[in-house]
């Protein structure tokens, strides 16, 4: 065996699977195997193309004594040839998102998931080792069959989240008034209508001079931004900021700034905003919805209603009450402790030891 690599769908920036990825690369390198990160060409930025192989070359490249460890997350190309390759398997299962949530927003979305979908019941049986980011992941894959998944929670990389600050932005944002933050993919299953419908309680009848601040692409779902931003001239609110993707540093800078993180997405097969979160201070609200509960472990506050008064009222008190955001952040402090603590090394070779020497 002289190399394990690794296939995911598309390689960017700010992804949380090509930062993944890359941390991987960086840990098998320094095992002693070479190891490369395999892409389909055409979802690799063109100025990341010199750090990703074409997809298209690894049946040529993978050995047969070679690992191939797949990241699972979204119909590709990446899926069928890694069923066809003749070489040790393994594979990380980061949830596919059920396309239900994207019919009449945008179909080629939902058509992309549901294949993604069905590569991956298909998959079941191809690899010797199973793994998945969460427990709520893990139990989708054994729904599917496949066998004896384990955990393997997101290795991240805090280096990068609490990178420097953008001071431009700190000035902006950081002048006294309450800003209520969400981080996330702008996509129907984040469900940032409601985050939308607890802000308008919280801006009219809990702190007046409250914002509302949204990060996360809108790629190839402007048909459902487009929605929010009528949503909220119905509402007539102000002060709300949709500012799509940003740099690290001026993310970095929003998270200093927030006064409370709000989540109120359907479906999350991890949600590393939570994390990010979390490692900036930042007191969390979330619904209590897929893995977002085994995310928090325990810290945080959980809502199970969608009742957007009573979320007002909470974000009211978290702003207002200083010992009860004292004691919200000193369980979050303790969970990132804990996430802090892992020894990814170790977690990783103990996983993959059915396919290494």
């Amino acid at each position: 065996m002289r190399a394990i690599h690794q296939f995911v769908a598309g390689f960017s920036t700010g992804d949380a699977i090509s930062n993944e990825a890359r941390t991987l690369r960086a840990l098998f390198r320094s095992w002693g195997f070479a190891s490369e990160i395999y892409a389909e060409a055409r979802r690799i930025l063109p100025e990341l193309r010199g750090e990703v192989r074409d997809l298209r070359l690894a049946p040529a490249e993978v050995q047969r004594d070679d690992v191939v460890l797949l990241h699972l997350s979204i119909g590709s190309d990446a899926n069928e040839v890694f069923a066809t390759l003749r070489c040790r398997k393994a594979l990380l299962y980061h949830n596919i998102t059920p396309p239900e949530f994207f019919r009449g927003i945008q179909e080629q979305i939902a058509r992309t998931l549901a294949r993604g979908r069905e590569q991956a019941a298909r998959l079941a049986g191809v690899a010797e080792v199973n793994l998945a980011d969460s427990a709520f992941n893990a139990a989708e894959l054994a729904a599917w069959g496949y066998r004896d998944p384990k955990v393997f929670p997101l290795a991240l990389d805090f280096d990068a989240i609490l990178m420097r600050p953008d001071r431009p932005t700190l000035r902006k944002y950081g002048d006294g008034r309450p800003n209520l933050l969400f981080v996330g993919r702008g996509a129907p299953n984040k469900r940032l209508e409601d985050v939308i419908a607890a802000f308008y309680y919280v801006q009219r009848y809990v702190l007046p001079q409250a914002r509302l601040i949204h990060v996360g692409s809108f790629a190839g779902t402007e048909r459902y931004q487009a929605l929010l931003y009528t949503f909220l001239r119905d509402l007539r609110i102000s002060d709300a900021e949709l500012l799509g993707a940003v740099p690290q540093p001026v993310l970095a800078s929003l998270y200093r700034t927030a006064s409370v993180f709000l989540c109120m997405s359907e479906h999350e097969g991890f949600c590393i905003p939570l994390i990010e979160a979390m490692a900036h201070d930042v007191p969390v609200v979330a619904y209590a919805a897929g893995a977002v509960p085994e995310t928090l472990d325990g810290a945080g506050v959980l809502v199970k209603e969608k009742r957007f008064d009573y979320i007002a009222e909470l974000v009211g008190e978290l702003c207002r009450n200083a010992a009860l955001r004292e004691a919200v952040l000193r369980r979050q402090r303790e969970r990132i402790a804990r996430y802090r603590a892992r020894d990814l090394g170790a977690e990783l070779r103990r996983h993959l030891a059915p396919l290494l020497p």
